[in-house]
């Protein structure tokens, strides 16, 4: 029975339920303000859904940790992707309101730099937070890169894709999942990704420009990845190297 009640309060944890219940707001006011249509709805609320479960297993591993104000922030992020994911979704069968779309999208690029330094201002750091940014930057590129991929054609979902396609390569390949030094020109590039397909979405490019501005940003992650994966192979060589020549490994 206790284990039971624990399992309970993990699932009714005041931050899930605050953040589930700010995603279903900004959808039923996209409805009435923009008439967000059933597609919306449905991947609004599945979105809604999904955060709340993985949100609500993380947490409960780390449990009774607070929550803290710089994921505050971000789970206010990832209200905001919500509403852009429930108007792209409508916008394959009708044209969204763009100005809407790019508003909700615009102020949580601009909420990426906010939590972090709230998180460093107070103190609250954490592998959770870092993650949880992480995969609302991630989630919110794929999204517009599905957008302006309805314009430029389909291999503007490779900027998207690019991030997914690494996890499932380190699944394969662990080498892959080691930690990686800072680096501004990796934040550099993938804030670009954001601005550039934010830009484009809201239709005040030509689409010559808005081509090669999109095509120069997919370049430019290529090479951030590469250069990540370039470091973490000579990672690996070397560290290789020093296990191999380690006389107790070579008793072993």
């Amino acid at each position: 029975m206790a284990l039971i009640g624990t399992y309970d309060a993990r699932l009714l944890r005041p931050e899930t339920a605050v953040g589930a219940g700010a995603q279903t707001l900004l959808l039923a006011v996209l409805a009435t303000v923009v008439g967000l249509g059933p597609a919306g709805w449905l991947t609004g609320l599945a979105f809604t859904l999904a955060t709340w479960a993985v949100l609500t297993r993380a947490l409960s591993r780390r449990w009774p940790r607070p929550f803290g104000p710089a994921n505050g922030v971000t789970l206010a992020r990832t209200t905001l992707v919500g509403g852009v994911t429930a108007l792209i979704a409508d916008s394959f069968l009708s044209r969204p309101p763009v100005a809407v779309l790019v508003g909700l999208a615009a102020v949580a690029l601009i909420l990426d730099g906010v939590d972090g330094q709230v998180a460093r201002r107070t103190g609250t750091e954490s592998a959770l937070g870092a993650r949880f940014d992480m995969e609302v930057d991630a989630f919110l590129i794929l999204v517009l890169s599905v957008y302006v991929a309805m314009s430029l054609g389909a291999w503007v979902l490779l900027i998207g894709a690019m991030r997914y396609a690494f996890v499932v390569a380190a699944r394969v390949l662990p080498w892959l999942n080691g930690p990686l030094p800072p680096s501004t020109a990796r934040k550099t590039v993938a804030a670009l990704q954001g601005i550039v397909l934010l830009v484009v979405g809201a239709g005040i490019v030509p689409r010559l420009p808005a081509y090669a501005a999109v095509l120069v940003a997919l370049a430019l992650l290529v090479w951030s990845f590469a250069r990540d994966i370039r470091w973490l192979w000579r990672v690996r060589v070397r560290d290789s190297a020093v296990v191999v020549r380690d006389p107790s490994h070579e008793r072993a």
